[in-house]
């Protein structure tokens, strides 16, 4: 019974007949438009991660191959020639061989030969400064003035005290004499002769003592007038007239300093001090140049000196020493210089410093092959001057090398030097623009497949107007045959409604396809075919779309 009742109030199935359609008519266009919206989400996300990847690749890619090479599986978009025409244009030039000096370089000090402080030797009132600061000046020249008036009396003092023993010394030597002749008479004792011999000795040290004493007070009035004792440049003074200077001062009046000729202090490795001894026992002068603090301008030529007579321990150095006449004064005491030491001259393989380049693995050196790629070879480096650096292993004379922009180099990049001509360059843009346009053009226009998906799933082809390239509405000489896809790809077409004479069926009509312009007949949302646009109802000024190709026509064609 309940399974009768079960069946009593079952519902009785309805035959699938009428409604049927309506819900599938219902439920495809919903099932479409999801996996239309799914297809263009795959298709944004594939051509975003298409985009990342040629990014990446493009970076890691060596400079001049960036765009890929043609004819060698590069990627499209590269004609021939296009490898020359990416090419990194570098400087250039060959390894030689010619004669380079051996030098030694070091950082040196310029000390003067000879440096005075202007001190005096008597204490007094400073009366007059003779000198201006800066001033060149020669030896004996009067600088300064010392009040002289206490050393005139003290001189005159001295002479008044020579005078009175020096008389007291000649009636002593009478009184001797006369007692000479007494004894000779035997008139006196001979102790009376010997006193009075006595004190004419004594008489004649006072006045060799008073004799000093007159020259020492003419010396203390000579020292009121300070001099110069040398040649030099006197520097800023350090006391003004009116003051009193004390003799054995350290502080002193001025510094003169002698700048002609001048020296220049150095250091030299104890690892080069053989060699600078068999140089200096070869040739005793041996050149020496100073430079200025960046090391790129001459400032004078000199001779080497001699070095000292000890290793600094501390440094593992030797100080030297050379001589520069400096008769002009590019040289200034206490200056810092940069020297080298020319110790002989030798044939060696050279190329220009700014090929040398340091790496991991040392230093090394960009070689330019025959076909214009380039490789990284390893060089021991030598000795080295301003501009040349010699090689003494890695390179061969003749060889190519880079000298400028091996920055944005890599191992086998191409190159172009400066002297090639741009006949490469053209031909490669002429090759990207035919392969980025899919081959040669008849009167240069640009179509797109123009296919269009109706609402039924049929493909209809869409068609462009005379002249307008399909998927941009770019102005175009004629009808090419090339499926070419343009960077605007799927946007509306700038081109007029298309007039259909024929109605077509319904559905065949939808969005756009890749490259191409939307379908000539325009549909209405339900899927049904909106009317078509006779001629004459286009607006002025619009021209009309082309007649719309069947899918028969376009399988003949």
């Amino acid at each position: 019974m309940d399974h009768n009742s079960n069946n009593s109030t079952r519902p009785t199935p309805q035959p699938a007949s009428a409604p049927l359609p309506d819900a599938r008519a219902a439920t495809t266009p919903k099932r479409r438009s999801r996996w239309l919206g799914s297809t263009i989400a795959i298709a944004l996300v594939a051509a975003l991660a298409g985009g990342a990847w040629y990014l990446v690749q493009s970076k890691k890619a060596p400079a001049g191959m960036a765009g890929g090479a043609p004819g060698m599986g590069g990627p499209p978009g590269m004609g021939p020639g296009g490898m020359r025409a990416m090419a990194v244009t570098v400087g250039s030039a060959a390894a030689k061989r010619q004669t380079l000096p051996v030098t030694l370089t070091a950082m040196g000090t310029v000390v003067p030969t000879t440096t005075v402080t202007l001190t005096t030797q008597v204490s007094g009132i400073l009366r007059d400064v003779l000198f201006t600061e800066g001033q060149m000046v020669k030896k004996g020249q009067k600088l300064a003035q010392i009040d002289p008036r206490p050393f005139e009396q003290a001189l005159q003092q001295a002479k008044g005290q020579l005078a009175r023993d020096q008389a007291q010394l000649d009636a002593a030597r009478v009184t001797l004499k006369r007692y000479q002749t007494l004894w000779d008479q035997d008139s006196i004792a001979r102790q009376d002769l010997d006193t009075q011999a006595a004190l004419a000795k004594q008489l004649e040290g006072t006045v060799v003592a008073d004799q000093a004493q007159v020259q020492t007070a003419q010396l203390n009035l000579g020292y009121a007038s300070i001099t110069s004792p040398i040649d030099g440049r006197i520097g800023l003074r350090t006391m003004d007239p009116g003051n009193y200077i004390s003799a054995g001062g350290t502080t002193g009046i001025a510094v003169i300093t002698k700048v002609a000729p001048i020296d220049v202090s150095f250091t030299v490795p104890q690892d080069h001090i053989p060699s600078v001894l068999g140089a200096q026992k070869a040739d005793p002068r041996l050149p020496v140049a100073a430079l200025d603090r960046a090391g790129s301008k001459t400032l004078a030529q000199g001779v080497f000196l001699t070095l000292d007579n000890l290793v600094d321990t501390a440094t593992g150095t030797v100080k030297a020493k050379a001589r520069f006449e400096n008769t002009d004064g590019a040289l200034f005491p206490n200056q810092f210089v940069n020297t080298r030491l020319t110790l002989k001259d030798e044939s060696a393989l050279v190329v220009p410093v700014t090929a040398i380049r340091t790496g991991g693995n040392g230093d090394f050196v960009y070689v330019i092959n025959a076909d214009r790629t380039v490789t990284q070879r390893t060089v021991i480096r030598g000795m080295s001057t301003v501009e040349w650096v010699a090689i003494n292993s890695g390179l061969k004379e003749g060889e190519l090398v880079v000298t400028e922009g091996a920055d944005r180099l890599k191992d086998g990049a191409v190159v172009a030097l400066q002297g090639d001509t741009p006949t490469q360059a053209h031909g490669a843009s002429s090759g990207r623009r035919g392969a980025r346009e899919g081959g040669p053009r008849e009167g240069g226009g640009r179509r797109g497949n123009g296919e269009g998906r109706g609402a039924n799933g049929a493909t209809a082809p869409g068609a462009a107007a005379p002249g307008t390239a399909a998927g941009n509405g770019a102005p175009a000489g004629g009808g090419g045959g090339g499926v070419a896809v343009e960077p605007n790809a799927g946007q509306p077409s700038a081109a007029a409604p298309a007039v259909n004479p024929e109605p077509p069926a319904a559905g065949n009509s939808g969005s756009g396809g890749s490259g191409g312009s939307s379908g000539s007949t325009p549909s209405t949302g339900s899927g049904q075919t909106a009317p078509a646009i006779k001629p004459e109802e286009v607006p002025k000024g619009m021209a009309p779309a082309a007649t719309t190709v069947q899918p028969a026509q376009r399988a003949n064609q």
